[in-house]
This record gives C-alpha cells, structure tokens and sequence, in this order.
C-alpha cells in the first residue's frame, strides 16, 4: 500500500512538473516516460483515480466483446432488424428511418445541433449516438427508455419524431411478402407483430458495439505505442486533476447516472427540465444522462442540446461548468436546479486541454462504412 501511494504522489507530481515545462503541449520525455510506466502495469496497479466521496467508480477498460450469434433464427432477426432501421416507410411520412438520426456514416448520430423530426420540425434535443446503446442502463437523455425496444417503440410513437405508431408499422410490414418471409425466417412464422419488430431491431443494434479498435484499447491490450505522449498524458489527467472519471468510468466511460451541469436554462428560452420530466422529482431537474464517451470526437456537437463543440466542453469543465443563480423571484422556487457538486473550477491550462483532446480523439474505434441495404417491396402481399 506504502508503495502504491509514494508512486502515485510521485505522478501527481510528475503531471504537474509537465505542465510547468512544457513547450507547446511537449513534456519532457522523462516525466512522460514516468506516467507511461506507471499506466504499462496492470489497470488494478494504475495511480489512483481522483474521486469524490460514495462515487461507485469503476476503472476504464475495453468493453467486453458481444457473444457472436450463430444460430440461423437469430441471424435472420438481426438482418431483419437491420432491414427495419433503414426503411423509412415505416414513418408516418415515409421518409424518415432510425437512420436518418443514427447515420453510420456519423458515428451513429446524425451530426446536427438538433435533429429534424416529421415534418422537418426542429426536435429540442440532440440525437446520440446508437453505437454502444445495448451497454447503457437508461436511453434517451432522460433515461425514460429501459431497453432498446422501448426506445425504439417510443421514436414510433412521438407525433414529432417517427410519426407512425405500432399498428402502421405491423400494416406495412404485412403488406410486404419480403418481410413476411424474413419474419418467416427470424420467428418460425410469417405474422409480423410489433414486439417482433422491436426484438429485431434490438438485435441489429445490439451489435452495433465498439471493435476494441480505438487507440486506447489497443494500449490497454499491450501496444504501449497506441497512446503518443499528448494521450498519455491526457489519460493521466482524465483520471486525476481533470475529474472525469468521477462520472465517466468503466469499459463505457459512464456511469450510467444522470447529473446536472448547469445547462437546464431554468426559466429561459431552451429551458429543459431534463430528468424530471420522467420522474416528477425536484432534484432531477437539469438532471441528463451521463453519455459514454467512446467515439466521441466523432459525435459532435455536445450535450443534449447540441450547442457545443468538444474544445468548448473541455473548456466549459475547466471553468467548473454554469452555475446558474436564482433571481428574487426564484428564491423559494422549488424547482430551481443546482448543479452537481462533482463538478468543480479546474483551471486547466492551454497544454493540459491539448492533452485532454488527445486522450478523447483516442477513444474513436476505426472507421467503418456501413451499406444501407436494399429494402423489401411493400404493398406486394396477398
């Protein structure tokens, strides 16, 4: 124990001798050298994280490999699924699919401040990411969807979104003799039933998982020249000074919890209330899900409002984030948010952002295209 805490004092130290020498985001390759030994040990032996009190922290890893599906009836549920995310004539205006927010081509999102939903309406929240959804315990900012299919049934059935509903999709899923065969295939037999229809297309997402290709899971699979020094560095200061492991942690770089950091916009025009809209409780207004943080210089813009680049978040996180007060009016407002105590004024330096930035752009996977397939006929069956 003695020698764990001498060598993490020592790193602390090290990291911050960095900073202080450094010449354009460039450390001396000794203290470098230091932090890259330290973090060549095992993950359990890595310096100690900087974590607040009762945070569950769990250290950062690869996530584990989904199990390969092999036996016919799901392999033909996961090619349904994949056939039902692109279909836009699911929509109840025929031309907007699961892909048209969750673009492979955009890292799973569709890269906009705000997605547009039926009828071009400009939707208030940004869309995230589907890649590693089967990992998260909550979906949606909010956490109100529990499962993919929930979540799936949910975008069916908002007026503003999918515009459709689970009947109108059983209706043209049943009038495609394509789709009565692939159910055929997936289910045993040809019925397309709703709950079908979402236990196929979480199938296809739930595949949709990151590759251990990024930069960072091959350091952690012992390429020890994955990571250059900027990321090394930057690896140290995510887990220490920079306090990000406090909420981003684990193989999904979440922790799944919801927290408020200050960007509710309580009383103002893009007022979002956040969490509390599912759970009615005053202490979750403001309140957003922690999203996982693999591939995310890849999924900009930031936050569920999509105002932000990623620079701009390191340095909104370096100032502490928004405090918001509460004007008289607002001074026996119930509801008015508070923003989480995890976050706290950093005052990052220029070098250490830099640092911070190529630690994050490390946690991309390597590209990969995906086709859009080509879709059964509708309106065919007897």
């Amino acid at each position: 124990m003695r020698t764990t805490i001498v060598l993490g004092s020592f790193l602390l130290a090290a990291c911050a001798a960095t900073v202080a020498t450094s010449v354009g985001g460039a450390a001396a390759a000794g203290d470098t050298a230091a932090l890259r030994a330290a973090y060549r040990r095992p993950v359990a032996e890595w310096p100690p994280a900087t974590l607040d009190t009762g945070v569950a922290f769990v250290e950062l890893g690869s996530l584990p490999k989904p199990p390969a599906a092999t036996d016919p009836k799901d392999l033909a549920a996961i090619e349904l699924g994949k056939l039902l995310f692109f279909d836009p004539r699911l929509s109840g205006s025929g031309q907007m699919a699961c892909a048209s927010c969750h673009d492979p081509d955009l890292a799973w999102a569709d890269g906009r401040t705000t997605s547009f939903g039926h009828g071009r309406k400009v939707l208030r929240r940004n869309a995230p990411t589907v890649l590693n959804a089967a990992y998260a315990p909550h979906l949606f900012w909010d956490g109100r969807a529990a499962s993919l299919g929930d979540q799936a049934l949910a975008v069916f059935e908002n007026a503003d979104e999918m515009h459709s509903g689970g009947d109108a999709v059983v209706r043209t899923l049943a009038s495609s003799r394509g789709y009565r065969e692939r159910f055929r295939a997936a289910f045993g037999d040809d019925e397309p039933t709703l709950e079908r229809a979402l236990a196929a297309l979480a199938a296809f997402e739930r595949t949709l998982v990151s590759d251990g290709s990024s930069a960072f899971d091959r350091f952690l699979a012992g390429d020890d020249a994955a990571l250059d020094d900027a990321a090394m560095r930057g690896l140290h200061l995510f887990r220490t000074k920079a306090r990000c492991a406090n909420c981003h942690h684990g193989p999904l770089l979440s922790d799944g919890g919801f927290h408020d950091l200050g960007l509710s916009y309580y009383g103002r025009d893009l007022q979002d209330l956040g969490r509390h809209g599912v759970t009615g409780q005053p202490a979750d207004v403001g309140r957003f899900r922690t999203p996982s943080l693999r591939n995310v210089a890849r999924t900009a813009p930031y936050m569920h409002n999509g105002l932000f680049d990623l620079a701009g978040v390191v340095n909104m996180y370096s100032a502490g984030m928004v405090t918001l007060r509460p004007k008289p009016e607002q001074a026996d407002d119930p509801l008015f948010p508070h923003k989480s105590p995890l976050l706290q004024r950093l005052d990052l330096g220029p070098a250490e952002k830099r640092d911070l930035l190529a630690f994050l752009e490390a946690l991309s996977d390597r590209r990969r295209r995906v086709r859009a397939p080509e879709l059964p006929a509708v309106g065919d069956a007897p």
